[in-house]
């Protein structure tokens, strides 16, 4: 495993380098967020979500997120309409999953098998930005909780010690948070909050 030290506010370029590499390579990383650390991948590796799935203990009908950089992502990957598109530009970047209808550049293993819908956020943590940015396109994403665990980990120690084996690449941006997002559904005709996290949601309500 790569364990890169890399600093929370200034990201070191060089080191934010050698993750993309790694991650076009088609590993798996451990990367921090504005929430709890993630583990993700490039969107269309089928291998290396299977990975993450077995790391995770999850199912095959888990809805993984997709983490963008802006809104020109969100754009490409989800159907937006004028009204969704300003209340997405009002309220991002934010710690809140959006679930859109899916454009057909989202494969379909990352849909919701009937609604066709897809997660998506877009982070305002400088690491996860950094990140994105150089890799220029969104990760395949979904939260670090370890199977029979409630809570993400969120200490560096713990994620090296439990998952190096297990894992590629490890973005080390110090201890994470255990807040949870929160997720509102824009899909429909009206916004729904599905869960109430530490995102603000009282745009949507």
């Amino acid at each position: 495993m790569l364990h890169l030290h890399v600093h929370p506010e200034n990201p070191q370029q060089r080191l934010i380098e050698q993750a993309v590499e790694r991650i076009r390579a088609g590993d798996v990383v451990v990367y921090p967020t504005d929430a709890a650390y993630a583990i993700g991948c490039q969107i269309g590796n089928k291998n290396a979500m299977e990975r993450i799935a077995q790391i995770r203990g999850l199912g095959p009908k888990h809805q993984y997120a997709i983490m963008c950089c802006d809104l020109s992502d969100i754009a490409t990957y989800a159907k937006v309409d004028n009204a969704t598109y300003r209340l997405l530009k009002a309220n991002t970047p934010a710690i809140t999953t959006f679930i859109l209808s899916a454009t057909s550049e989202v494969p379909r293993r990352l849909m919701h098998p009937k609604k066709k819908t897809i997660g998506l956020r877009i982070p305002s943590n400088p690491i996860c930005q950094a990140l994105l940015k150089e890799l220029g396109e969104p990760l395949l994403t979904s939260t670090l909780i370890l199977p029979g665990q409630e809570d993400p980990l969120d200490d560096p120690y713990d994620i090296e010690n439990q998952l190096a084996k297990r894992i590629d690449v490890f973005i080390d941006g110090g201890f994470g948070t255990l807040t949870t997002t929160s997720i509102v559904d824009l899909s429909g005709e009206h916004p729904e909050i599905i869960r109430r996290g530490v995102g603000d949601v009282s745009a949507f309500e």
